[in-house]
């Protein structure tokens, strides 16, 4: 799965981590924002539904999720049953020393390396990279609060996540009990972004999901399947969110980082083979 973009929104069977390594993005998680700078490191958990957003133009992470298997073997003292859960209590976002962010930033990439090249190699990587990985955040005082979001908000980006073509700001408004004006302000206000990139964000993302590069469907096929109500509005908004073209999806190499809202370093690995 390198190179692979992740959905915007979602949720998964397994233990996700991400480490900054520039640039800020936030968190929406559940009902609470994290603000994440260079250096934090984040857990999220099967049960957890999370998305970013309010990204700086220069923002990249490392990520990695790993299946119950791998966790259940690793995850065998007190201090990491957190592991095993599916949405554990506590604080799960912590800045990291800059000696720490380098050394487990170096394996990532290791691993990453690895993956195409031994599976022996790889397997034992990510295992590594799961341990370090847990014991760095447990390492940290640094704690990153959550700030917790209005419900309206949480309605509105809940509604836009499993639908980014749910309703106008006047139907989104009636949803969440608020004026279309009031809405407005407060979510750009909490989230950091306008209702419409928001809508847009999403749209883009299964745009990508959708279009694979080229190789599943035509650009407009997926654009309209995405919400888009024509390729030029894609065009529009692709270039807007990312300074190029849709045309730079055909050619990007799989670990090419086109600086989408969600494209990050090169790295998703979903288990150790075999798993």
């Amino acid at each position: 799965m390198a190179g692979d973009v992740r959905p915007r929104a979602h949720r998964h069977a397994e233990v996700e981590v991400n480490l900054v390594v520039r640039g800020t993005a936030s968190y929406l998680l559940g009902e609470r924002r994290y603000e994440l700078a260079q250096g934090t490191l984040t857990w999220l958990f099967p049960r957890q539904d999370h998305v970013l957003v309010d990204e700086s133009g220069d923002h990249e992470l490392w990520w990695a999720v790993f299946r119950s298997p791998l966790v259940a073997r690793i995850a065998t003292t007190r201090e990491a049953r957190p592991l095993l859960e599916e949405d554990p209590v506590g604080q799960f976002s912590r800045r990291l020393d800059s000696a720490r962010v380098v050394r487990l930033g170096a394996l990532f990439r290791e691993v990453h390396d690895a993956e195409s090249l031994d599976d022996v190699l790889f397997n034992a990587g990510l295992q590594y990279l799961l341990i370090l990985a847990w014991r760095s955040f447990l390492d940290s005082d640094d704690v990153v609060e959550g700030t917790d979001l209005h419900p309206a908000v949480e309605t509105v980006a809940r509604l836009l996540r499993a639908d980014p073509s749910a309703g106008d700001l006047a139907s989104l408004a009636r949803a969440a009990s608020l004026s279309p004006s009031h809405l407005s302000r407060l979510f750009k206000a909490q989230t950091g972004v306008s209702i419409s990139r928001f809508r847009n964000q999403q749209r883009l993302q299964r745009f990508q999901l959708l279009y694979g590069h080229g190789r599943r469907t035509t650009a407009l096929a997926a654009a309209l399947e995405a919400g888009f109500g024509s390729y030029a509005q894609l065009h529009r908004v692709f270039r807007e969110l990312t300074g190029r073209s849709p045309s730079a999806l055909r050619t990007a190499a799989a670990d090419d980082d086109l600086g989408l809202p969600t494209a990050h370093p090169p790295n998703a690995w979903s288990a150790p083979r075999g798993e």
